[in-house]
């Protein structure tokens, strides 16, 4: 059996529309499977639950506009990550929202820590220019249990895959699906913990890391000379620390 599909003991029974090169864009799953999907996770770190947050925030930018959205589901810290390197997003609370203008996204694998604290989502975006590319958000769990989004990065694909070829007449279209993977740290193995490999940005970038207030997962943001961005994640997982996401983003969002 393939260990990254049983790393944490649980790949998401949640299916999102893929993004890549053959896809249309991202559809979240109807209400009825994400049910299913939290009543079957143990624990307090439950991936269905970020992606469920996800999804729910992608929905809002397309009903309301990314701005608000972006505004309704940010913690008090949040900071995005842009062309210049992290700033605060409080500091563009003056950016207008634009209902017209806004980006699908769907989450591809989502870490998080053993107590559930904190978590990291991957995936895929398309913009409003129909530009696609990767993403990286960080949640953090609040007081009254809900998951707001403290971090953001995304990147477009550098090049652009090619524009999918229009369906013929007769042709039968089949939309491309992801399972969502839920990897989650294992607890406990203090011995483990205290081995954890430290994480530190390339000579001459700029960055910072975090762990988990329970030691399990960490991660790191990168902002390289050139413009592009690295982010990658580890998690503790049955003694060992493996990596569960490593993003090199050629170029911004907003570009």
């Amino acid at each position: 059996m393939n260990s990254r599909n049983t790393r944490g003991g649980l790949v998401l029974a949640i299916l999102s529309a893929s993004l890549c090169a053959c896809a249309s864009g991202p559809r979240g799953p109807s209400n009825e499977i994400i049910a299913r999907a939290l009543q079957g996770a143990p624990g307090e770190a439950q991936p269905s639950t970020i992606v469920a947050t996800e999804l729910a925030y992608a929905r809002a930018a397309r009903e309301d506009g990314l701005i608000d959205a972006s505004r309704a589901f940010a913690a008090s810290d949040a900071v995005l990550h842009g062309r210049n390197g992290p700033v605060p997003f409080a500091a563009l609370s003056d950016v207008p929202n634009d209902p017209a203008n806004t980006t699908e996204w769907g989450p591809r694998v989502v870490v998080q820590s053993c107590d559930g604290a904190l978590a990291l989502s991957q995936g895929r975006f398309r913009d409003a220019d129909g530009m696609v590319g990767n993403y990286v958000t960080v949640w953090t769990r609040q007081q009254d249990a809900s998951y707001r989004w403290s971090y953001d990065v995304a990147g477009r694909d550098d090049p652009q895959p090619a524009p999918r070829p229009p369906a013929q007449e007769g042709d039968i279209v089949v939309t491309a699906m992801d399972a969502v993977e839920g990897l989650v740290a294992t607890c406990g193995l203090s011995d483990g913990l205290a081995a954890r490999p430290t994480l530190v940005p390339d000579s001459g970038s700029e960055g910072a890391a975090q762990v988990s207030r329970d030691g399990t997962l960490q991660w790191m943001w990168e902002h390289r000379d050139d413009g592009t961005k690295r982010i990658v994640a580890d998690y503790f997982f049955e003694g060992e620390w493996q990596r569960a996401i490593e993003e090199n983003l050629a170029s911004p969002i907003e570009e």
